[in-house]
Parts: structure tokens; C-alpha cells; sequence
């Protein structure tokens, strides 16, 4: 069994305030986990309203079903949001 720990940061320049963050990220977060039954949450910049990090984490069986499910998610988010990916740390355990 593996865990995979992924956080990605996101930049939204058109955000104009974190009530209009918190939609976009409530948004995102709640497909993540009703597409991929992981846990997700808002995990740093709360305070930033242009900045997004989501922390993702899930357990899976096995490596390559890891590297699939973080590639997954990675292309999820690509095209679920407008904001642009400019960071992606992505670990298995």
C-alpha cells in the first residue's frame, strides 16, 4: 500500500477577493474528491487572494497506480480551472 501526496499551486490573477476564491476553490476541491475519492484541502496562501495550494493526498496499492492517479489529477486540474498551474510537488510513501 502507498500513499500519494501531491500539493499543487495554482495562480488566479483575476481573482479579485478571497470570497471569490474560496468559490473557486470549494469548487475545485469538491470535484476532486467526487471524481477520485481523495481527501483535498486548502493547505497554505488562505490569506492571498491570487494564490491558490491545494493539498491532495490518497492511499493506493501500488506505484504505478500512484503515478497514473497523480498524472490524473494533474491533468484534471489543468482543465477544470483557469487558474495556471505554476508549481507541483507530487510524493509517494
Amino acid at each position: 500500500m502507498k500513499i500519494v501526496a501531491i500539493t499543487v499551486r495554482l495562480h488566479a490573477p483575476w481573482v479579485g477577493s478571497l470570497k471569490e476564491k474560496r468559490m473557486i476553490v470549494k469548487s475545485l476541491i469538491a470535484k476532486l474528491q467526487n471524481r477520485y475519492h481523495v481527501s483535498a484541502a486548502e493547505i497554505e496562501d488562505q490569506d492571498v487572494h491570487k494564490m491558490i495550494t491545494i493539498g491532495i493526498a490518497a492511499i493506493v496499492p501500488h506505484n504505478a497506480m500512484a503515478d497514473s492517479l497523480m498524472e490524473d489529477i494533474s491533468h484534471f486540474i489543468e482543465n477544470n480551472t483557469e487558474a495556471e498551474i505554476i508549481d507541483e510537488e507530487r510524493e509517494i510513501r
